[in-house]
C-alpha cells in the first residue's frame, strides 16, 4: 500500500519535461507520462555538425561499414551501399567516412579486377591463335588431351 504522503511513482520517460515543483497551498494535477508529448512540445536537439558530438546512431554509418568489408570480395554492391549509405549521412548532416572509404576501394578494386579480366582473356586468345598456327583445324592430342581446334582461314 502507498503512502499519500510520499507516494511511489516511476520515473518519467526519457526527454519528457518533469513537472513542476509543488507550490504550496494548492495541489497541482498529477502529470500524465502514458500519452505522447503534444507535437512540438517536447525538446529535440538538432542534427550535430561535422565533427561534433554524437546525439544517437547516425544514418547510414552501419552500411557503410558493411560496404567497406563487402568492398573486398563483392565490389559492386559495396559500391551501390557506400553509395546509399553516404547520402543518407548527407541527408542527416553527418560525416561517413567508412561509406566514403568503400566507394573508393570498391572503384579501385572493380577496376584491377576489370584490368585483369581483360589481360587474362586477352591471353587466352592469343594462346589459341598460337595453337592454330602450330596445329590447325582438326583433332588432334595435345600433352595427352584431345582437343578439336576450330581455327579461322586465313
Amino acid at each position: 500500500m502507498t503512502d499519500p504522503q510520499n507516494p511511489q511513482s516511476s520515473p518519467p520517460p526519457y526527454g519528457a519535461t518533469p513537472p513542476p515543483p509543488p507550490s504550496y497551498g494548492s495541489t497541482p494535477p498529477a502529470p500524465s507520462y502514458d500519452s505522447a508529448p503534444p507535437a512540438g512540445s517536447y525538446n529535440s536537439a538538432p542534427p550535430a555538425p561535422y565533427g561534433g558530438p554524437a546525439q544517437g546512431p547516425i544514418p547510414g554509418k552501419t552500411m557503410g561499414i558493411i560496404a567497406l568489408i563487402l568492398a573486398f570480395f563483392v565490389q559492386l554492391v559495396a559500391l551501390i551501399l557506400g553509395i546509399i549509405a553516404l547520402v543518407q549521412s548527407k541527408k542527416a548532416g553527418y560525416k561517413n567516412t567508412p561509406a566514403v572509404w568503400a566507394i573508393i576501394v570498391s572503384s579501385v578494386l572493380m577496376v584491377v579486377g576489370i584490368i585483369i579480366a581483360i589481360a587474362l582473356i586477352s591471353g587466352a586468345i592469343a594462346a589459341g591463335a598460337e595453337l592454330c598456327a602450330q596445329y590447325g583445324t582438326g583433332t588432334h592430342e595435345i600433352n595427352g588431351v584431345e582437343v578439336t581446334l576450330n581455327c579461322p582461314s586465313n
